[in-house]
């Protein structure tokens, strides 16, 4: 009898970049990634944060300044390089706050990071890959707010639904090309960005209330989901969504 083996979870050989890599979820979805085997460039705006992360990484792990927002230079950075296998889209903002109060300078950031930005670096990361004839893996970092609306949350769930339907549409696009589409969609992960909104008891109260696992969630949640969606272990998923949320969204 021959048995079935399991696909490989491993990327040793693969080239990966991350995105907003220097704290939070980019950080863990670079550290994952080096991990795994592959050797991966932390892209991110600040170059002290940056670097220091790329050296707690190791060997493996190197540091380039590039501001997402600058269209010209995303698209200068991914033709000067051989095609990644893998990309994490992370770098995200958010500016929570009722609708009324959002104004057009609100709009023009959170739109502008969350979707432009997002859908340029994707863009320029895959028309390398075609170009070269690499398969390989788009890995977008959504929400749950990309699945549901929430309170306050109206403008940074335009931007995360946006993303979610950008990404189906980026699957069927690139499908012939071999390289997937996907997104990973978190509750509310406990980061830099997120700390201060805990401090507010009540906040941290109907959060829990909404998570039906009862806690947090943490970077180290979606490591395991940034490896698999970058491997061979996914290799037939692409335009859907892996959703952490302890439940969030069940009801």
């Amino acid at each position: 009898m021959t048995l079935p083996q399991t696909p490989s979870f491993r990327l040793d050989g693969k080239r990966a970049i991350v995105t907003g890599a220097g704290r939070g979820i980019g950080l863990a979805a670079a550290a994952a990634l080096a991990q795994a085997g592959a050797e991966v460039t932390l892209a991110a705006r600040t170059a002290q944060e940056i670097e220091a992360a790329a050296t707690a990484i190791g060997s493996n792990a190197a540091a380039t300044v590039l501001d997402v927002s600058d269209i010209a230079a995303v698209q200068a950075f991914f033709a000067d390089r051989p095609a990644f296998d893998v990309l994490v889209n992370n770098a995200g903002t958010n500016r929570p706050k009722p609708m009324w109060d959002v104004t057009a300078d609100d709009f023009d950031a959170v739109m502008g990071l969350n979707v432009k930005s997002a859908f340029f670096v994707a863009q320029a990361c895959a028309q390398r890959m075609i170009a070269e004839g690499q398969a390989g893996s788009l890995i977008h970092i959504s929400s749950q707010m990309g699945h549901v609306g929430g309170p306050n949350r109206s403008l940074y769930c335009a931007s995360k639904w946006a993303m979610e339907g950008m990404s189906k549409s980026f699957a069927l696009d690139l499908a012939p090309y071999g390289i997937r589409s996907n997104t990973i969609a978190p509750t509310f992960i406990e980061t830099p960005l997120t700390k201060p909104f805990f401090e507010d008891e009540a906040f941290k109260a109907s959060v829990l209330a909404k998570i039906k696992l009862g806690r947090i969630g943490k970077v180290e949640d979606l490591m395991g989901a940034i490896v698999f969606l970058a491997s061979n272990a996914s290799a037939l998923m692409t335009g859907t969504s892996v959703v952490i949320d302890g439940g969030w969204t069940v009801d």
